[in-house]
């Protein structure tokens, strides 16, 4: 493939899109593949194109491949998705996700961010690794994991780049053309997650009349030599919404002069970036003075937030809201 020397490999998929009624030999033609590729590269991890979110496999897999575009309110709810499927068999590698509907996505919109947003926090909710690359189409408490981590090993974003002169896919992550460059709301989501491959889950228990139009996680992570509890809060809804944040457990207290809130909002939900205005909707990160074990925070409409506290040591935690 146009290497001239040998590189690691550690993933086959199989097909793509191509588990379905339309095409009865895939299964078929899908295991050939399979026990040629095992018997010559026994440590591949190969991935199926069949869905076994919902029930068990009948052929042999190591991973299984899940794709989703719809839209937005659509995505939103399918935060939990992962967290109703079993335990055992396979792992899911998310390879193809986006909101895409015409009226949602536009050419990248702060709507189809939060609800993407809602949606990666309900995989990494469920990860084992959540390893956030992007696919590009053509042009003492550390050892302590939340059971339910276990089931997402990757995850992919939709396309990551577009020429302007030749858009053929919405949304995108990047788009360009011969001298500029902006990211969409989409891509700018996704810097949230940076952290999240390598990082500690801890359960989160949310406790308000919006509820139902929230989606959160907690994490820690470590930068350098400092450790931060993360908190990452969605607002899918048009209402403001108070909250107590509140992580129990903690042995040491906050250090307020290293934390940090971030907020990813704009005047409209369908608000985008361009070439004119590439940075109409970003992250805006200040300081957090009011940081603490427990604090009183307030989440602007549709928006996606994230409240970083600097810890100097930390034991077991919970956080509620």
């Amino acid at each position: 493939m146009g290497h001239p020397e040998q590189f690691p490999l550690k993933y086959v998929a199989v097909g793509n899109e191509d588990c379905d009624n339309t095409k009865p030999f895939y299964q078929g033609h899908y295991l050939k593949f399979y026990n040629a590729i095992r018997e010559a590269y026994p440590d591949i991890q190969i991935i199926s194109n069949c869905d076994g979110s919902s029930e068990p496999l009948d052929h042999p897999v190591d991973l299984y491949d899940f794709h989703i575009y719809t839209n937005a309110n659509d995505l939103f709810l399918k935060k939990d998705k992962f967290s109703r499927t079993s335990r055992t068999g396979p792992k899911v590698f998310v390879s193809e996700y986006a909101v895409t509907d015409e009226g949602d996505a536009g050419k990248g919109s702060l709507l189809a961010s939060l609800a993407e947003a809602a949606f990666l926090i309900g995989l990494e909710n469920n990860r084992q690794c959540l390893l956030l690359f992007l696919r590009f189409w053509g042009t003492s408490l550390m050892q302590r994991v939340v059971f339910l981590s276990d089931i997402v090993h990757m995850a992919c974003y939709a396309p990551l780049f577009v020429n302007e002169n030749d858009r053929q896919w919405n949304p995108d992550a990047i788009v360009f053309n011969s001298w500029q460059q902006y990211g969409t709301p989409s891509y700018w989501m996704q810097t949230f997650f940076g952290e999240s491959s390598g990082a500690v889950i801890h359960p989160v228990r949310l406790n308000s009349s919006y509820s139902g139009s929230l989606a959160a996680s907690a994490i820690t992570w470590q930068d350098n030599e400092d450790i931060f509890l993360r908190i990452k809060i969605v607002n899918f809804g048009p209402n403001a919404v108070n909250l107590t944040l509140s992580a129990t457990g903690l042995e040491a207290g906050v250090n307020t002069s290293r934390s940090a809130v971030t907020v990813l909002t704009s005047n409209d939900t369908l608000d985008e970036n361009s070439f004119d205005d590439p940075l109409k909707v970003k992250p805006v990160k200040s300081g957090l003075p009011s940081a603490a074990e427990e604090m009183q925070a307030m989440l602007v409409p549709h928006s996606f937030t994230s409240f970083d506290l600097a810890l100097d040591e930390y034991g077991e935690l919970v956080a509620d809201m």
